[in-house]
């Protein structure tokens, strides 16, 4: 008696809107269709405040519609307003700035002292009537506290070295981004991906992976086509393969739009992409 294979497959709950609404933000691949927790929420019309916007999302260039959204995971809970019903709108506090994203593990950051506050004053002089005015007797040495001097620098050290750190950490990020050959890395000029992939932005670009992004685990790869026509075995497809990937599936897809709209060779892609070429 022949075996027969049952798959099962998994449905995510789909979201009735007119328009997909979707995270403009880099690096984010939140969409409405497929997620009814998060909102998302347009540029502010104030210039000032949407250059702001654009400064945190690191997205000088980027050309605004009325389609360009930010969802709410990269807001903190205190510039979220909740809806009072089931049938109302999450809003956004007034001069609402988004401070959470995936290249500061979504953490915000402290607000940090001042130069007025952290620089050194010399005390003003005191006359020797009031210095006698304010002595405290003190019966033994255990009553003395110590001085928060050192402390104070200590403090302001540890302070400092964090902020080079993140400096740092920060700088290696974008040098990493600038140089390996991938989706992010021209995510803020429209004109690049019009070249790489004939799309007309990135916006469209986004638009059409969010549609094809839940069938990615249906993929049979050619390596592994070929292997199982050879060996004359059937392909059986996972929901979640077991082996871990070099590149992730939207820079794979990306790869691929090079190849159709620019005609790049196998060996020029797996040197850009830094992937292995087989002979």
């Amino acid at each position: 008696m022949s075996r027969r294979k049952i798959f099962k497959t998994e449905h995510l709950q789909r979201q009735v809107k007119n328009y997909s609404e979707h995270c403009c933000v880099p690096l984010c691949t939140a969409s409405a269709k497929f997620n009814g927790v998060l909102s998302f929420h347009g540029f502010p019309t104030e210039l000032e405040l949407r250059r702001q916007w654009l400064v945190k999302i690191r997205r000088d260039n980027f050309t605004i519609s009325s389609h360009s959204k930010v969802c709410s995971r990269h807001f903190a809970t205190d510039q979220l307003i909740e809806p009072k019903t089931l049938d109302g709108r999450r809003r956004l506090v007034k001069g609402a700035v988004p401070t959470l994203f995936e290249w500061n593990h979504f953490t915000a950051q402290t607000p940090r002292a001042s130069v007025w506050e952290r620089r050194e004053r010399p005390t003003e002089p005191v006359s020797r009537e009031e210095q006698e005015e304010h002595i405290d007797v003190r019966d033994h040495d255990y009553c003395s506290t110590p001085e928060p001097a050192s402390l104070d620098m200590s403090s302001q050290a540890t302070e400092d070295n964090s902020k080079t750190v993140e400096d740092l950490q920060k700088q290696l990020q974008e040098l990493r981004v600038q140089r390996e050959f991938c989706l992010q890395r021209f995510s803020g000029s429209d004109d690049n991906i019009r070249f790489y992939t004939r799309f007309p932005s990135y916006n469209h670009l986004m638009a059409f992976w969010f549609l094809i992004e839940p069938s990615i685990y249906k993929m049979v790869r050619v390596t592994r086509a070929i292997s199982a026509a050879k060996r004359n075995e059937e392909v059986v497809t996972h929901a979640r393969p077991s082996t871990r990937q070099l590149l992730q599936p939207i820079d794979e897809f990306f790869l691929f739009l090079c190849f159709l709209s620019v005609g790049l060779k196998e060996r020029d892609l797996a040197n850009r992409f830094n992937v292995h070429h087989p002979l």
